[in-house]
């Protein structure tokens, strides 16, 4: 970032403190450099939460066959990993700052790879969703400490480098997550049908375990803070009055319930903002210290992650019920269809760096204007040859737009973690974590309802096509927010 445009609190504000007010150090092992090893290892960790958050979405109706789910346990199967995913996340990250990043990653891998046995053997729908909620508990456990990790072992080009790898892991993961689903589901291998997608992780989690004691180097505060007991139990209370009835509330009908639970957020997000503050001017650490929201850096860049995610996480989950659907594709034609925006975001992800050190933030701009084409390009596309298209007709508009999301994401989570002291860096990756998650979760809730509501009125077509034109307006909207970013990026 450019140093002269940032806010700066002061470190008694900014960074954890001892009694005597002096700065808390990170403590770090011996050999604690991330090397490439073990960067590839917490990007694994990284991808394999993101991806298990979307690669149920082509198994859905396979998984409803099945188990004869019904609409609002299918729901539950989505939401109750995303809801306990977002909650629990900051908590995450505290707790890494704790008792030491590496240490959290090896039990929430560990967890990890339990839970997604628990979800491959699950032999009822409810009981699925509960393995579910435990799998989001799980990767809130582990996806925290990747982000503190490469901030506290990496600096200068090494950090921004590992940061970009970070983003394009993040959005590829999204994309890739769906497209794996289809395959999997497909292959139905040895008559594992969907519950492949879960059992996959399982293997994955063993070698990631084997990986992280052999190359992830342990960091941790010197003298972390006390688990924010009152503010973790607000965050929690905040996030499920928001996210469970926007994710319910269509399969259920929008019972009493989910208007009261609407109500409640702006009050509970209230108290909780006022609990924080209190506790940070006694001189405590609150789950979310509201000075780290001092640093413009922060600031800004979650603004541009709110429209961003939610635009993406309702994309993912729109076009794999319209292709499916709609246009009558299997699962595998499905995941196909997506390849361009994945090779395109990976592309954009790997050049982003170099075009960053030459157009600083303008990279992001430019990455919105791009989607945005795409996105333009889809809603003709479906107005015009509806239901007569294919991969072919889709490439355009899917690729640029998984070209401009690749210019995007990994700039704005870099810009985001620019300035954040190292000894706060479990803090400042939950709440970038959880603010991602969360509109992720947000964009299937309300672009998801909007797509099935109009679905069912006017048809698939005009469906996506509204839908489509109201992430436009998100991405136009994260332009605008990215025209407010300092130039430089450090």
């Amino acid at each position: 970032m450019n140093r002269s445009s940032v806010s700066l609190p002061t470190p008694s504000t900014a960074t954890g403190t001892t009694p005597a007010g002096a700065v808390a150090p990170v403590v770090r092992d011996h050999g604690s450099v991330l090397g490439p090893l073990g960067l590839f290892t917490v990007l694994l960790g990284a991808a394999l939460p993101l991806i298990d958050f979307f690669i149920v979405n082509v198994a859905l109706p396979t998984i409803d066959r099945d188990l004869a789910a019904g609409p609002a346990l299918l729901e539950l199967v989505v939401a109750g990993y995303g809801l306990s995913y977002a909650v629990l996340l900051v908590l995450g990250g505290r707790l890494g700052d704790m008792f030491g990043r590496r240490r959290l990653f090896l039990a929430g891998m560990a967890a990890f790879g339990l839970t997604s046995l628990a979800c491959g053997l699950a032999p009822t729908a409810g009981t699925l969703v509960g393995a579910r909620v435990a799998q989001g508990a799980a990767a809130a456990l582990m996806l925290p400490q990747v982000l503190a990790t490469i901030h506290a072992s990496t600096t200068g080009p090494r950090r921004a480098r590992a940061l970009s790898l970070y983003g394009a892991t993040a959005g590829l993961s999204m994309v890739v997550g769906q497209i794996l689903g289809g395959v999997l589901v497909a292959a139905d291998l040895a008559g594992t049908g969907w519950r492949a997608i879960f059992l996959v992780n399982v293997p994955v989690a063993l070698a990631g375990l084997v990986l992280a004691f052999r190359s992830v180097p342990e960091t941790r505060s010197q003298r972390p803070a006390p688990v924010d007991v009152p503010g973790t139990l607000l965050l929690a209370l905040s996030l499920v009055t928001l996210l469970a009835p926007l994710t319910e509330g269509r399969a259920a009908g929008w019972p009493v319930w989910t208007w009261v639970s609407l109500a409640a957020f702006p009050v509970v997000a209230y108290v909780f903002l006022r609990v924080e503050r209190r506790a940070d001017r006694r001189g405590r650490t609150p789950l979310v210290p509201p000075s780290l929201f001092a640093l413009v850096s922060v600031r800004r860049g979650l603004a541009l992650i709110v429209p961003f995610s939610i635009g993406f996480g309702g994309f993912m989950f729109v076009i794999a019920v319209a292709l499916q659907q709609g246009l009558g594709m299997g699962t595998v034609a499905a995941g196909v269809a997506l390849v361009p925006m994945a090779v395109a975001f990976f592309g954009a992800s790997l050049a982003g760096p170099r075009l960053i050190r030459r157009y600083g933030s303008l990279v992001v701009t430019a990455g919105a204007v791009l989607q945005a084409v795409g996105v333009a390009l889809l809603v003709l596309t479906v107005r015009g040859g509806w239901p007569a298209i294919g991969t072919a007709e889709l490439l355009p508009g899917i690729a640029l737009a998984g070209l401009g999301q690749g210019l995007q994401l990994p700039v704005i989570i870099r810009i985001v973690l620019s300035d954040v002291p190292s000894e706060r860096a479990g803090v400042g990756s939950g709440v970038l974590v959880t603010t991602q998650q969360s509109a992720l979760a947000l964009g299937v809730a309300t672009l998801g309802s909007l797509f099935l509501t109009l679905a069912s009125s006017v048809g698939m077509r005009d469906a996506l096509a509204v839908t489509l034109l109201v992430q436009l307006g998100a991405v136009v909207l994260t332009a605008l927010l990215s025209l407010r970013l300092p130039r430089a990026i450090g």
